[in-house]
């Protein structure tokens, strides 16, 4: 047998922390298809706005005088704002409105809900940014004077709106959803303290103002440090594009993101990437060890451990072959030896074979690891 754990899924043995509120459920049954355990934390949730008299009076102002340019920056918000006028007759109106306007779209998604509706953009930036749309409007047009709606994302765009303004535009924001808080903080509490702890071994983000809400609601929690400091390491932070990412990254915090911004591939960017971040494939005593995030494979047998066990492995793999001490072993909270001796043929029954892990006299323990087997095996099938 090589390295391989090929009758285990990928992503068994690894814990994923989920703060989507829209499609968590889709988000995580793919996951757990590929073994995956999920933990779900809402970081935010939508307020739709279509009895907002904001949102009507942006757009009855919109038909005041002729559109030059609209901007659809999310499918669900353009939806809701065409659902929303409809609600009040206003649904002819402003499409024809917009459909004599330059209509941009900032994705995917809003590029298919504006088709849905019969209507057709001129432009849509492949990087899916607002800043991309902001560059292109600058460049390409003369704003003086020019009437542009903004079909918002959740929160306020001020630096779009903001660098429009300053260029002559009259600029209409239409708000068509917000993104507060979740009602139930509970759970978005549990993701954070498992971050924090290092319990999870990825966290995923599908939206901004979700990784601003993670983030704010850290802080407020008193584990702000603790979780920007799991995020530097044993938790992967997962985006599902550059938007996204991008409160992360001015904290400092390294992501990983699929190549193009689609939850299908940020599903399939983590079954690639995380257990080759958080994974450990050893060959030990006659066996492949694959040292998983909450779990360890032997020889293709997932074995669940406990935090304790799964703590002591980590530990003996960190030098795979070299003695380690039983003072070296023991918890952070402190004990005894004789608690790492217990600790130890715990871990032992667990893995099956107490040959994995042997006991060096009056010094400690070791993995038996075999480092030649290991080299006739491709680079594919292990690492260490």
């Amino acid at each position: 047998m090589t390295g391989g754990s090929l009758d285990v899924e990928p992503l068994a043995g690894y814990t994923v922390g989920i703060t989507a509120a829209r499609r968590r459920e889709e988000f995580g049954a793919a996951l757990e298809r590929r073994g995956a355990k999920v933990l779900y934390g809402p970081a935010i949730r939508i307020v739709p706005l279509a009895d907002d008299t904001e949102l009507r009076q942006a757009t009855e102002r919109c038909l005041t005088a002729p559109l030059d340019v609209v901007v659809a920056t999310t499918g669900i918000g353009f939806r809701g704002w065409m659902e929303a006028a409809d609600t009040w007759d206003l649904l002819d109106p402003l499409t024809k409105a917009i459909g004599s306007a330059t209509l941009l779209a900032r994705g995917p998604k809003a590029r298919g809900a504006i088709r849905a509706t019969g209507l057709r953009e001129v432009w849509s930036p492949e990087s899916e940014s607002s800043n991309e749309v902001l560059e292109h409007l600058i460049e390409r047009h003369d704003l003086e004077g020019t009437r542009i709606a903004v079909q918002q994302h959740g929160e306020p765009l001020p630096d779009l709106v903001e660098t429009l303004r300053l260029a002559g535009a009259d600029v209409i924001e239409v708000p068509v959803y917000r993104w507060i808080a979740p009602e139930d903080t509970t759970p978005l509490r549990r993701v954070i303290d498992a971050v924090a702890t290092a319990e999870l071994d990825t966290v995923a983000f599908t939206s901004a103002p979700a990784a601003v809400s993670f983030l704010r609601a850290a802080d407020d929690q008193g584990l702000g440090e603790a979780v920007h400091e799991a995020l530097l390491g044993p938790v992967v932070a997962s985006c599902v594009g550059p938007v996204t990412a991008g409160p992360l990254l001015e904290r400092d915090i390294p992501v990983i993101q699929p190549p193009r911004a689609r939850l299908g591939a940020l599903v399939r960017e983590i079954v690639e990437q995380i257990p080759r971040r958080r994974g450990r494939l050893l060959p030990v005593a006659d066996h492949w060890l694959d040292i998983r995030g909450q779990a360890a494979v032997v020889d293709g047998r997932l074995v669940p451990l406990s935090r304790t066990s799964m703590a002591l492995l980590r530990r003996l793999a960190g030098r795979p072959g070299h003695v380690v001490t039983r003072r070296e072993l023991l918890p952070p909270g402190g004990g005894d030896e004789h608690a790492v001796e217990v600790a130890v043929g715990r871990l032992r029954s667990a893995l099956g074979d107490p040959r994995l892990i042997q006991t060096v006299a009056k010094r400690g323990y070791r993995l038996a690891f075999e480092p030649e087997r290991g080299a006739d095996a491709s680079s594919d099938d292990w690492r260490y």
